[in-house]
């Protein structure tokens, strides 16, 4: 499976997660996140922005919801609650923030 940003085919899983996360940039995030039915707003960016971080500078790190919840909770001052996370991404924000952020699929079970 491929979607095509900006003239270019980029190689998706069958569950729509790139295959290779370097071929990522913001372009291909709004793609990705238009076929989930997103429009991205500052908040998404700063999830999808943190995300990005643990999983390239902190080991392939791919956070639980508590670990998102407190990290994001100190960049907007105020610790959200897992339904304003929820807001953002419904179908899971560990899972579906994971998607546009251009990283590998998330296998574990939920997890709060």
């Amino acid at each position: 499976m491929a979607i095509e940003v900006n003239g270019v085919s980029i190689e998706t899983t069958d569950h729509g997660y790139l295959v290779n996360h370097l071929d990522w940039n913001e372009d291909v995030a709004r793609k990705l996140a238009e076929i989930e039915g997103i429009t991205l707003t500052d908040k998404h960016w700063d999830v999808i922005n943190y995300l990005r971080d643990e999983y390239i500078n902190n080991g392939q790190n791919q956070p639980m919801e508590r670990a998102v919840l407190k990290d994001i909770g100190k960049r907007w001052g105020t610790k959200p609650a897992s339904k304003d996370l929820y807001l953002l991404f419904p179908l899971a924000p560990t899972k579906q923030g994971t998607k546009i952020a251009g990283l590998p699929e998330v296998m574990r079970k939920g997890g709060y």
